[in-house]
């Protein structure tokens, strides 16, 4: 008999063992299951009634301790994330939405740590790491405003990840417009969605929002670092 045969043989017994243990401890589980919840065979509709019910509360039970297992990783998250740990954040912002898939919040958080991870990775060999973080925040933004549309801190990490770390300011724009419509005083959108413009080489349209900043805000320091972006761009205009 070959080398081959023979492995090809200790696997398919090892396949069958695995698979009569599967089966063996499935049977064990079920018969655990009617022993606790007192379910034997029913045959009658009162007691076929009955088990339902019984089995019903026990996946209701099960329901509730995975809802609050997955709160409690979204604590822990947030925990870590608060801690600058964003390693660890990211992990538990994953698991949190095995429990939680469609959690719009959750998905914006792990953009965040996804965008944090990128940025430690900036040494000789890690590019293609950093290009795995960028593309892991960029999808889990979009699938943040997929679910929720305005979801407005979202659409500013989006717009801010297209301008400044992706470069593509063609897909940073729509975004940030959106984000303007609806937060019409947010000067930190309004720089962004200049800048954008301004990477894109629209300089009407990157003065125009700069001047918009200028004549909204209430902070001087804002104002001050508008009029001074406004001029660099006018600068870069006229020497086009």
């Amino acid at each position: 008999m070959t080398k081959r045969k023979i492995f090809l043989g200790t696997i398919a017994l090892f396949s069958a063992v695995i698979f009569d243990s599967c089966t063996k401890s499935n049977r064990t589980i079920q018969r655990m299951q009617k022993m606790e919840e007192n379910v034997g065979s029913p045959t009658t509709e009162a007691e076929l009634k009955e088990a339902i019910k019984k089995y019903q509360d026990r996946i209701a039970d099960i329901q509730l301790a995975n809802a609050q297992v997955g709160l409690w990783y979204k604590m822990l998250a947030v925990r870590y994330l608060d801690a600058q740990m964003y390693g660890e954040a990211l992990k538990n912002f994953q698991i949190a939405l095995q429990y939680y898939p469609n959690n719009q919040n959750l998905f914006y958080y792990q953009g965040v740590c996804a965008s944090f991870m990128a940025n430690t990775k900036i040494g000789v060999g890690e590019s293609e790491e950093r290009a795995s973080f960028l593309k892991m925040a960029e999808e889990s933004f979009l699938r943040a405003i997929a679910i929720e549309p305005n979801h407005a801190k979202a659409l500013y990490s989006l717009g801010v990840l297209y301008v400044w770390e992706l470069k593509e300011f063609e897909k940073a724009i729509p975004i940030l417009e959106t984000l303007v419509a609806s937060q019409k005083l947010d000067a930190k959108a309004k720089a962004a969605l200049a800048a954008a413009y301004f990477g894109n080489q629209d300089y009407e349209k990157s003065v125009a929002m700069y001047d918009e900043i200028i004549s909204t805000t209430k902070s001087p320091q804002i104002k001050k670092e508008a009029e001074s972006n406004r001029q660099l761009v006018l600068d870069m205009a006229y020497e086009k």
